[in-house]
C-alpha cells in the first residue's frame, strides 16, 4: 500500500517549520491518544532536532485510559515530558504551561544570571499531523477562537502567532503528513479516526479493519452497541448483521455495504461504541524494532501487529509479522530469528524477551 496526501501548504509548513525553529523554545508535538505511535510524523524528530518538546496526547476523552496510562509511563521511561489532554474540554491546559516552565526553567535562569530582568514568554510550536486537535488547542489555550477549527483534516493552512496570557506565545504550524507510507496497518488506523481524508482509502477495507480490531480487543463494547449476542466470525456475516439492525439497507432487504462500513466509522469516531486505542505498547514496540534494525514488518492481517505475534527473518532487510490466534499458549515466540548475518542472535533475544514482556502485561 502506498498513499499519497501531500498538499502543497504542507511541503511549505515544513519549510517554515524548519526555518521558525531558531525562533523557539519549546515544541509541543500533538498526536492522538487514540493512535500515539500511528500519528507520530517520522519526520518530526528531523526537523525539530534537538529542541525541548512535550508530547501532548490529545482526544484522551477518547482513548482507552489503561493504555494511555502505558503511553504516559513509556514516556516517562524515555525521559520524555508528556500529558494526556483533551483540548475540546479543557483538560491538562495548565499543566501544559507548567510543564514547559520547568522544562526550561534552566534556559531561563542563565538569562537571569545574564541580567535579564523579566524574561520574556516562552515561545513555542504545535506540530502534529492533521486532524489532531491543534486548532482546537490554541483555542482553548487563548480561551477565546482564534485558529480555524474543524473535523476535515488539513483545516488550518497558514502559520500565526497568538499571544496567551503573558507567559506563553504560539506559532501554530499546518499539520505535516509524510509523503507516503507504505504500512497499511497504520494507514488504516489513520482512516479509522479521522486523520486522513476518506476518500484516500476504501472506506469498506477501512471498517473491516476496525471491525476485526475492536473484535479481538474490545468485544463486549462492539456486542452492546450493535446487540450482538456473538459475533460473527466471518466478517461478512458481522457486516450483515450490523447493517441489517441498523437499517443500512438496499432494495430487496439487501444489506448496502459502503453504508454499512460508513455506519460504524461515524459511530467510533463519536465514540457511540466506545472509547478505544489502536496502538498499545507491542505495536510500539515492534514499530520501532524495524526502524532501529532497518527492516520492513509486513502484518499479515488487516488487524495486523496487535494481537500474539511471530516475528521471522524472512531475507536480508524483511521480517514477517504474523498474527497468531489470541490464545497466550499458542504464542511460543514473539521473535524468532534464523541467525542470519543483519541481527546478532543476542539482540534478537533481547528483542525477544522485551517482546514477551510487552505481551504478558
Amino acid at each position: 500500500m502506498t498513499i499519497q496526501w501531500f498538499p502543497g501548504h504542507m511541503a511549505k509548513a515544513r519549510r517554515q517549520v524548519t526555518e521558525k525553529l531558531k525562533l523557539i523554545d519549546i515544541v509541543y508535538e500533538l498526536v492522538d491518544a487514540r493512535i500515539p505511535q500511528s500519528s507520530r510524523n517520522p519526520m518530526i524528530d528531523e526537523i525539530i532536532v534537538n529542541k525541548p518538546r512535550i508530547v501532548l496526547l490529545n482526544k484522551v476523552d477518547k482513548a482507552d485510559p489503561r493504555v494511555t496510562q502505558q503511553w504516559l509511563d513509556y514516556y516517562k521511561e524515555q525521559g520524555i515530558y508528556a500529558l494526556a489532554i483533551d483540548a475540546q474540554a479543557g483538560k491538562g491546559m495548565k499543566q501544559i504551561v507548567s510543564s514547559s516552565k520547568e522544562l526550561l526553567q534552566e534556559k531561563f535562569d542563565r538569562m537571569r544570571a545574564k541580567g535579564v530582568k523579566k524574561p520574556r514568554a516562552i515561545r513555542a510550536m504545535i506540530v502534529g499531523i492533521p486532524n489532531v486537535g491543534k486548532s482546537t488547542l490554541i483555542n482553548r489555550l487563548a480561551s477565546k477562537k482564534i485558529a480555524k477549527t474543524g473535523d476535515r483534516p488539513g483545516v488550518t493552512q497558514a502559520q500565526q502567532w497568538i499571544k496567551v496570557g503573558n507567559e506563553l506565545e504560539l506559532l501554530d504550524t499546518p499539520g505535516i503528513l509524510w509523503p507516503k507510507f507504505e504500512d497499511e496497518t497504520v494507514g488504516y488506523k489513520l482512516a479509522t479516526t479521522g486523520a486522513i481524508k476518506d476518500t484516500i482509502l476504501n472506506m469498506q477495507d477501512v471498517a473491516v479493519y476496525a471491525l476485526r480490531f475492536l473484535t479481538s480487543h474490545y468485544p463486549e463494547q462492539l456486542k452492546q452497541r450493535y446487540n450482538l449476542n456473538e459475533i460473527p466470525e466471518d466478517i461478512v456475516e458481522l457486516f450483515d448483521a450490523i447493517g441489517s439492525r441498523r437499517g443500512c439497507l438496499m432494495g430487496g432487504g439487501m444489506v448496502d455495504y459502503d453504508k454499512t462500513a460508513e455506519l460504524v466509522l461515524r459511530e467510533i469516531r463519536t465514540d457511540k461504541i466506545g472509547t478505544f486505542t489502536f496502538d498499545d505498547q507491542l505495536f510500539r514496540f515492534i514499530y520501532e524494532l524495524a526502524n532501529r534494525e532497518n527492516m520492513y514488518i509486513e502484518p499479515s492481517a488487516a488487524a495486523g501487529l496487535q494481537g500474539p505475534l511471530h516475528l521471522m527473518e524472512t531475507g536480508s532487510s524483511y521480517i514477517q509479522a504474523q498474527a497468531l490466534e489470541n490464545d497466550m499458549s499458542k504464542a511460543t515466540h514473539l521473535v524468532w530469528s534464523t541467525g542470519g548475518s543483519m541481527v546478532p542472535a543476542e539482540v534478537m533475544n533481547s528483542y525477544y524477551k522485551q517482546g514477551k514482556n510487552l505481551m504478558n502485561g
